[in-house]
């Protein structure tokens, strides 16, 4: 009896293709598993943001037509419901009140975008430092 037979639960070399098919299965097993849970930790996550940003475009989208429309609105408003208030050389004045309708609507959404909740979450989680001007601490 050699001494590597003599060690508990060790049965010689003798029948080795045994352990070599249980090990390599065992490795198989955790390669298996292992790439499983890299998928589901990855890809489930992706396909989420992907839907996020597809619903986040076509609301864009929709919202945009919809600010496109009740823009051109008010233009046919000023153009045909208020008399000969824009008429001769005050034609142009529909124009630029749709365009400074326009450029406020522009200006909302981008001090919404700047300053609005998004903003407020990303300050409180980037160290704590002071509350920026106006904002409650």
């Amino acid at each position: 009896m050699s001494l590597i037979d003599r060690i508990p639960g060790r049965r010689g070399t003798h029948s080795s293709s045994g352990g070599v098919r249980r090990s390599r299965a065992a490795g198989q097993d955790a390669l298996r598993l292992a790439v499983e849970y890299v998928k589901q930790e990855t890809l489930g996550p992706l396909r989420g943001l992907g839907r996020y940003l597809a619903f986040g475009i076509v609301g864009s989208l929709l919202l945009a037509c919809g600010v496109i429309l009740l823009l051109v609105g008010l233009l046919r408003l000023l153009q045909g419901e208020t008399g000969s208030t824009f008429a001769g050389n005050l034609s142009w004045l529909p124009y630029g009140i749709v365009a400074v309708a326009a450029l406020g609507v522009l200006a909302t959404a981008v001090w919404r975008t700047v300053r609005g909740p998004a903003a407020k979450r990303s300050a409180t989680h980037d160290g704590g430092g002071e509350p920026a001007p106006g904002e409650a601490g």
